[in-house]
C-alpha cells in the first residue's frame, strides 16, 4: 500500500499546472508534445527556447522562423479554423486571450493556455510560463539576454535623441503606439517621447487632427500604412513630413516591431537606426 501511495504522488507531482492571463490553472500529464500556437508571438517564444520542433500548426500569421511556414495553418486570432485545431490532436494550443475560439475548443475538450503579453513586462511573464509548461529551465536567462540588447541599442543613441517628438503609427486605421504599449515602453528606453497621451490607452485610435496638433518631429510606420499620408487632412504641414523624417518600416521588419517577444531587441535596434538616420540631426 505505501508503495502504491508513493507512486501515485509521483505521477501527481509529475503533471506540469500554469496559470493563463485569465487566471485559468491549465493542468497537463506531462511537458506538451504536440502544439498548436495562434499567436505569432507565442509562436517565436516557443521557438526561442528551442523547442518548436514540438508544434504542428500555427496561425497564417506566424512567420518566424522559417521552419514554422511549412506547418498546417488553422485560420487566425480572429477566426481560427476550430476543426483544424481539432484534427491535429494538440496537446495544449497557444492562443490571445481575446481570440474567439478559447471557449470552443475547451467544450470540445481541447486544452487551451490563454496568454496576450501587451507589455514588456507581460513578454518576460509568458516566456517564464512558457518555459515551464515547456520544461526549459533557462528561459530568464534567454529574456535578460533580450533585455540587455534593448539596453545596448539605447546606449547607441546620441543626447540629442532625447528632444525628439515621435508618432508611431501600428496599423491602417490611424492606431498608434501608446505610452503602455510595449512599442511604447521601448519608445521610453530609447529616450524619445512619445506624442500620445498615455490616458489614451496602449493602442488608441488616433483623430488626424490629433497628430496636426502635435505636430511630431519624426514618424514611424509600417510600409502597409504609409500611402497617402501626406494626403491625410493637415498632414502636409507637419514638421516631420515637412523635414523628410518618416522612418517607413518594410513588412518583415513592422512584423519584427509589433511582437512583443523574443525578438524585441532587434525592434530596438531597428527603431534605433531610425532615429539615428533620420531623427537626430
Amino acid at each position: 500500500m505505501a508503495c502504491l501511495l508513493a507512486g501515485t504522488s509521483a505521477l501527481h507531482a509529475a503533471n506540469i499546472d500554469v496559470t493563463d492571463d485569465r487566471g485559468v490553472t491549465v493542468s497537463l500529464p506531462q511537458s506538451p508534445q504536440r502544439i498548436v500556437s495562434v499567436l505569432p508571438s507565442l509562436t517565436e517564444t516557443v521557438c526561442e527556447l528551442g523547442q518548436c520542433h514540438r508544434l504542428v500548426g500555427v496561425d497564417r500569421y506566424s512567420n518566424h522562423p522559417a521552419s514554422v511556414r511549412s506547418l498546417k495553418q488553422v485560420g487566425g486570432g480572429i477566426d481560427p479554423n476550430i476543426e483544424a485545431i481539432v484534427a491535429l490532436k494538440p496537446d495544449v494550443v497557444l492562443m490571445a486571450t481575446s481570440s474567439r475560439g478559447v471557449q470552443r475548443l475547451e467544450s470540445l475538450g481541447v486544452k487551451v493556455l490563454a496568454m496576450e503579453p501587451r507589455s514588456s513586462a507581460d513578454a518576460q511573464r509568458v516566456m517564464g510560463k512558457l518555459g515551464q509548461l515547456l520544461e526549459v529551465p533557462d528561459a530568464q536567462r534567454i529574456w535578460r539576454a533580450i533585455d540587455a540588447g534593448v539596453s545596448a541599442a539605447a546606449q547607441s543613441l546620441p543626447p540629442g535623441a532625447r528632444s525628439l517628438r515621435v508618432y508611431y503609427e501600428v496599423s491602417a486605421g490611424g492606431y498608434a503606439a501608446g505610452t503602455g504599449s510595449f512599442i511604447g515602453e521601448m519608445m521610453a528606453r530609447l529616450g524619445v517621447q512619445n506624442i500620445i497621451d498615455p490616458a489614451q490607452g496602449p493602442f488608441p485610435r488616433i483623430n488626424p487632427e490629433y497628430v496636426v496638433r502635435a505636430n511630431p518631429d519624426l514618424i514611424m510606420i509600417g510600409s502597409r500604412n504609409v500611402q497617402g499620408l501626406e494626403l491625410r487632412p493637415g498632414w502636409r504641414n507637419i514638421r516631420a513630413l515637412r523635414d523628410k523624417r518618416v522612418c517607413v518600416f518594410t513588412a518583415d521588419e513592422s512584423d519584427v516591431l509589433v511582437r512583443p517577444g523574443p525578438r524585441m531587441a532587434e525592434a530596438a535596434r531597428l527603431m534605433a537606426r531610425c532615429i539615428t538616420e533620420k531623427g537626430v540631426r
